[in-house]
């Protein structure tokens, strides 16, 4: 087991910057996921880490060394590839014994090491067979099961469930978790599938061109996201984003006024021009008939455009009439800038209980959670602060 840490750690490929200013702490035994889009630099993270590619500024340290000029093999971790990457001519016991014959170790040693790592992954059947005749789930356990046989500080894992079929991937998330709780050894793992990072980890990084937007548990993101970015990236479906107006006591928006409580009113301290941005998730609304009346909140009504229906949920999508000035919603802040962009298409989405008496093409009676709502500064795309008023009165 090992604590890793990185400080000040960049990439340059030439003129373009693959990442930059990269500082994190990954605990000793902690489950950490690197996620964030395509191209966001998750995996060159990862392959400095392991070695496999030189940093241009700042250092890597694995429990309290720095190895920024050791090679990969003297660096005491193993790695997991999305490719598997397992010799088709050997049979699964030689793949996952290879890098032990390596190392010289008896042959008995071998032998008891591979069969526990089988063991741990549920393998032990296959070990007379070759790779050819195993199954993606088969091929990946087998992958896994080489990283684990060398017992090394860490794990690294690169994407490696992704190319299994849904089914699979989730029965193979819950056993990576038993398997990292078991074994209690740092893992680092890269995905840009935020559901799995979500599921996984013990802590998620949020990564978006090469920077680190935020570090925390899977709840404190989804709750308590830094800026637009995390909120959009972080929960399925997406938070929805409305430009609103602070008037008359009211946050004004394409789709509804909603009442300022005491709470919304001591985050907005300090809005220019009364301009805010609300993220609001889609299940933090409901069919308003399916809400008991003494619940907090607000209703309002609008019209269903497309209900689609999962059997759980109903996802329902809203048609309104868009601003005047074209200014209703901000572009995707998964793909681009937070700053409100007219030429987006707009989309808000509602996640309704499956007992939901609402019809598509409908006007409908909607509730709206007002405690979940969330705040941010239109020209920065941060978080507003909390309560600041409660945080200035003294103890």
């Amino acid at each position: 087991m090992a604590e890793i840490v990185f400080s000040g750690v960049a990439k340059r490929f030439g003129e373009t910057a693959a990442v930059h200013d990269f500082d994190l702490e990954i605990r000793d035994g902690e489950f950490m996921i690197l996620v964030g889009p395509s191209g966001c630099g998750k995996t060159t993270v990862l392959r400095m880490l392991a070695g496999l590619e030189a940093l241009t500024e700042g250092e890597i340290r694995i429990d309290g060394e720095v190895v920024n000029e050791r090679t990969p093999k003297d660096r005491d971790i193993a790695m997991v590839f999305q490719s598997y990457a397992l010799y088709p001519h050997m049979t699964v016991f030689k793949n996952m014994a290879f890098a032990l014959k390596r190392a010289h170790l008896p042959r008995e040693e071998i032998r008891q090491k591979v069969e526990q790592a089988a063991g741990v992954m549920g393998i032990s059947e296959l070990l007379e067979r070759k790779p050819a005749t195993l199954s993606g789930g088969q091929r990946q356990r087998v992958a896994m099961g080489r990283a684990i046989v060398r017992d090394p500080k860490a794990y690294l894992m690169d994407e490696p469930l992704s190319n299994l079929d849904a089914k699979l991937r989730i029965q193979m998330r819950a056993e990576l978790t038993r398997i990292q709780r078991r074994l209690h050894t740092t893992t680092v793992y890269v995905t840009h599938d935020q559901v799995e990072a979500m599921t996984l980890g013990d802590r998620v990084a949020v990564m978006r061109a090469g920077l680190l937007h935020q570090v925390g548990t899977p709840q404190e993101l989804y709750n308590h996201p830094r800026n637009l970015f995390v909120a959009g990236f972080i929960g399925a479906p997406a938070m929805n984003f409305l430009v609103a107006e602070v008037e008359d006591g009211n946050l004004r928006t394409p789709i509804t006024e909603i009442p300022l409580t005491d709470a919304l009113r001591a985050r907005l301290d300090g809005v220019d021009q009364g301009k805010v941005i609300v993220g609001i998730r889609p299940e933090d609304l409901e069919d308003a008939a399916l809400v008991q009346e003494s619940r907090g909140g607000h209703a309002f009504d609008a019209v269903l455009d497309v209900l689609e229906e999962t059997g759980s949920d109903i996802f329902a999508h809203l048609a309104y009439e868009p601003a005047h000035d074209g200014e209703t919603i901000l572009s995707n802040p998964n793909e681009s800038a937070p700053e409100a962009d007219p030429a987006e298409a707009f989309e808000f989405v509602v996640r309704l209980s499956a007992a939901s008496e609402l019809r598509e093409g409908q006007t409908g009676r909607l509730w709206l959670n007002t405690e979940g709502l969330h705040l941010f500064d239109p020209k920065t795309g941060d978080r507003l602060a909390e309560a600041k008023a409660a945080e200035a009165q003294p103890a």
